[in-house]
């Protein structure tokens, strides 16, 4: 008996294992490390295997435009996407809000960044990093709140722009600025900010950070690539994007 099961279960794995397939997959920087791990329980589910390619929200579309063979797209705002079907380039109808991002001034110096931000109103520091404001919605925000505190034109001679998220964070982690507007999903860990200081920027300051998945015209006939639209609006991959701060 037992070895009947065995070659059952060998059976089976091949089975999966013939089915199972790749999908190209462009993701916005700040969804990244959460995308690696829904990938993760995505392949361990379905035996399909997600390829990430991140970046800039505005450079993946421009990639998309010059025929990147993405197949599924993860972006950091929702008019990315919604021009992408517009332009014939996406599946009309496969638009979903897969989360809304947080926004968050951060410092890895504990002390620097207060609950009410009052260093930008200070100006005690020499260098705050953004990410570019016309390629990611998330410099965007960023741009909006500190227009709306009336702190923009003071801070402007001190901005680093980095080219997206990702690279803005890294100016943070390797000090070559003093504090920055990141994603809070790229600092929180197990619900809070472990270290440095930070104040969460609140959701009236900025135009809501709704990010949209779509399935691109390349991955209109591939099953991963809808099986795995299907699977981001599971609860194992709503747990790992709540749990990197991130609503739904």
């Amino acid at each position: 008996m037992s070895r009947l099961i065995f070659w059952m279960a060998i059976l089976v794995g091949f089975a999966v294992n013939v089915h199972a397939a790749e999908v190209s997959v462009a993701v916005a920087s700040n969804f990244t490390v959460p995308m690696r791990k829904i990938a993760e329980a995505f392949e361990h589910e379905t035996g399909h295997r997600a390829v990430l390619s991140s970046g800039a929200t505005g450079g993946l579309h421009v990639q998309i435009k010059n025929g990147a063979p993405f197949e599924v797209l993860l972006a950091a705002d929702d008019a990315t996407p919604l021009k992408i079907e517009r332009e014939g380039l996406g599946v009309e109808g496969s638009r979903f809000t897969y989360a809304v991002g947080q926004l968050v001034l951060w410092s890895p110096q504990p002390g620097l960044v207060d609950d009410k931000a009052d260093i930008l109103r200070s100006g005690k520091f020499e260098r705050i990093a953004i990410a570019n404001p016309k390629l990611a919605p998330y410099g965007a925000a960023a741009v909006e709140t500190m227009t709306k505190l009336g702190v923009f034109k003071d801070v402007q001679p001190k901005l680093v722009q980095g080219e997206n998220i990702a690279q803005t964070c890294q100016f943070l982690t390797t000090g070559s600025v003093d504090l920055g507007f990141v994603a809070l999903s790229q600092v929180i860990a197990d619900g809070k900010i472990p270290r440095g200081s930070g104040w969460i920027v609140p959701a009236e300051l900025h135009s809501p950070i709704r990010q949209d998945a779509i399935l691109l015209a390349k991955g209109k006939d591939a099953p991963a690539a809808i099986a795995l639209m299907k699977f981001l609006r599971s609860e194992k991959a709503q747990a790992v994007i709540r749990s990197f701060g991130y609503d739904l």
